[in-house]
């Protein structure tokens, strides 16, 4: 049974940093694809970093581009996002998830899902 959990969100002023963890577990980890998506309140689920488990193809959207950074550790099956100089737009539920290729925005892609992380940015 594949389990997503997420960890690290908390409230931060505007400019703040913060590091969101995401451990996955029984999941084919190295033929598949991962990615952090939001979802702000009254707004759709968005994606904001996709990335190929097998190889460093990464791929972020425009609205977090060289602000949020991912790392993994796959001896860990951990995947991080790391956001620096946040606003008050960035303020959402933020979800880890699992999927297989190809790697998409289309959150119906992705088969395995967390609980989410709550992240609040105060101006």
């Amino acid at each position: 049974q594949v389990q997503v959990v997420e960890s690290g969100g908390g409230s931060v002023q505007a400019g703040g940093s913060l590091r969101l963890s995401c451990v996955v577990s029984g999941y084919s980890y190295k033929k598949g694809c991962m990615g952090w998506f939001r979802q702000a309140p009254g707004k759709e689920r968005e994606g904001i970093v996709i990335t190929y488990t097998r190889g460093n193809d990464t791929l972020y959207a425009d609205s977090v581009e060289g602000r949020f950074t991912i790392s993994r550790d796959d001896t860990k099956y951990t995947f991080n996002l790391q956001m620096i100089t946040l606003n008050p737009e960035d303020t959402a539920m933020y979800y880890c998830a699992a999927g297989d290729l190809p790697c998409s925005w289309n959150t119906a892609d992705f088969a395995y899902w967390g609980q989410g992380t709550q992240v609040t940015v105060s101006p």
